[in-house]
Parts: C-alpha cells; structure tokens; sequence
C-alpha cells in the first residue's frame, strides 16, 4: 500500500504560522473587549527601552534596533487610539543617553528629524486631531531636529481631541531644578513669598503644565525602574514593567498592560 501524501515541510511551517497568528487575532480581539469595558488610562506614558539589546539579539547593528523601535511607536500609537487613551508621552532620549557614540547618536537624530516631519503630513495625526509636541531641553539636539519638532507642533498646535507626547533631551531631575530656579526667581524679585509656593505651583513650571499626571507607567526590557523619567508627575502613578525588547513588543503585551491597570485599586495614599 502506498504511503499517505505528506505534507511539504514548507507547507507545515506556513500552516502552524497562520494558525497562531490567527490564535493571537482572537486572544487580542477577546482582550481588547475586555479593555473597553472599563475605564483605560487617561494619560500612558511609556519608557521604551530595549532597542540595543534588541538588535544585539537578533544579529542587527544597533542603528537597526532604533528604526525598528520608531516603527513599534508607529504601531503604538494606533493601539492607543483603538483602546481609547487620549493622552501619550513617551521617553524617547533621555539627558544622559546624549554621550552616547557620536555615530548612534547621529543616526538617532535622522530618525528624530524624519518622525517629526513626518508628523506634518501623516493623515492620522490629522484625522484624529492628535497634538503633538516635543518635552526636554530642546535646545541641546541638533538644528535640524529642532527646526522638525517646530513644524510638527505648528502643524497640530490647535488640536485637543489626543495628545502625543515625546520626551527627547529630558531629564527629570532638570524639569524639577528648572521648576524651583523659576520660583526662586519670582520670590527674589518679591512677587510670591515662601510660604505660598505649594506644589501646584511647582506643577505649572514643569513641561507638562497643562496635561494630567500620568496613570500608568509602562517600562519595557524587564528593568524595574523609572530612570529619571516624569519625577514628580509618577507620585501616583502605577507601575507596569514587561520583560520584552521594546521593538518586540506586541499588541497583546500592551492590552495586558493596561488591563493590570484596570485590575488595580487606585488609593492616591488614602
């Protein structure tokens, strides 16, 4: 008797891949219900690192590992829409990493400068009416990142529905000091005393004068630490840190995020 026909091992391989892909489809599906039954963070801010280790893993050079992580940020951004979180901020450079090797730092910069131009024609920032501005000391990237933020956030100035935040050249620590020498100015020319200063006042020096706090914190790389990252604006935030590269980051690791969110007991210190 002949033997059955076998299946091409090639044949196999695409059949077991779209099987799963069609497993994680559901599980994201059934998930994402989940998500929009409860109320999702107002404010995500994100500290995407692993894009080194990333590259390192898969035999990439390490300009590679930054392009693949600005192209999860491409794919972040419309997971935020779908769930419905109206507020973004994310780390993208932060004060120290600028004495990175000048070759890295160069090749970050052309990425910086294009994403933000970019932002001027992208259909999606338009169609949703999504604001986008640059946080951190501005001044110290190069000119040509400067002169892209600028038209990114003229392009999208007037918009309210959604707010995209990207902390570039920021330091926690220097948003606070900048805060306090603000203050410290203002009481030297006697317009405030000591006993007034409180910390809403400290609050409306700080880049993000006009947003809320954010509620969730979201760190990928399976590091357990803030990193000089929205110091004063995290006091009550919840923390959520995944063990995955941020460009290996999928949509079902960022629904998983924010349903821990939904699952805790916000107390605010009560």
């Amino acid at each position: 008797m002949d033997d059955p026909p076998t299946v091409p091992e090639r044949s196999r391989g695409s059949l077991s891949t779209a099987v799963a892909g069609a497993l994680r489809d559901a599980q994201e599906r059934t998930l994402l219900e989940r998500v929009h039954a409860d109320a999702v963070p107002r404010h995500l801010a994100i500290i995407m690192d692993g894009n080194r280790r990333f590259a390192a893993d898969h035999g990439m050079v390490i300009a590679q590992g930054h392009v693949r992580g600005k192209d999860k940020l491409e794919q972040l951004l419309d997971w935020c829409l779908e769930a419905g979180v109206r507020i973004l901020t994310v780390y993208a450079l932060s004060t120290e990493n600028l004495d990175r090797p000048k070759d890295e730092l160069n090749a970050l910069m052309d990425l910086f400068a294009g994403a933000f131009l970019d932002v001027v024609t992208d259909p999606r920032v338009h169609r949703h009416h999504i604001r986008v501005r640059a946080i951190g000391n501005i001044k110290l990237l190069r000119p040509d990142v400067q002169e892209a933020i600028a038209k990114a956030e003229a392009a999208t100035r007037d918009y309210t529905e959604y707010q995209y935040n990207v902390a570039i050249a920021y330091g926690g620590r220097e948003e606070i000091l900048l805060a306090i020498r603000a203050i410290a100015e203002e009481v030297a020319k006697g317009t405030i005393r000591p006993d007034q200063i409180d910390a809403s006042m400290v609050s409306r020096r700080l880049y993000t004068a006009d947003l809320p706090d954010p509620d969730l914190v979201f760190r990928t790389s399976g590091e357990e630490r803030i990193s000089n990252f929205l110091l004063w604006q995290t006091a009550y935030a919840e923390l959520y840190f995944a063990d995955v590269m941020w460009p290996g980051l999928t949509k079902l690791d960022f629904l998983k995020a924010i349903q821990a969110f939904q699952n805790r007991q916000r107390r605010y210190g009560r």
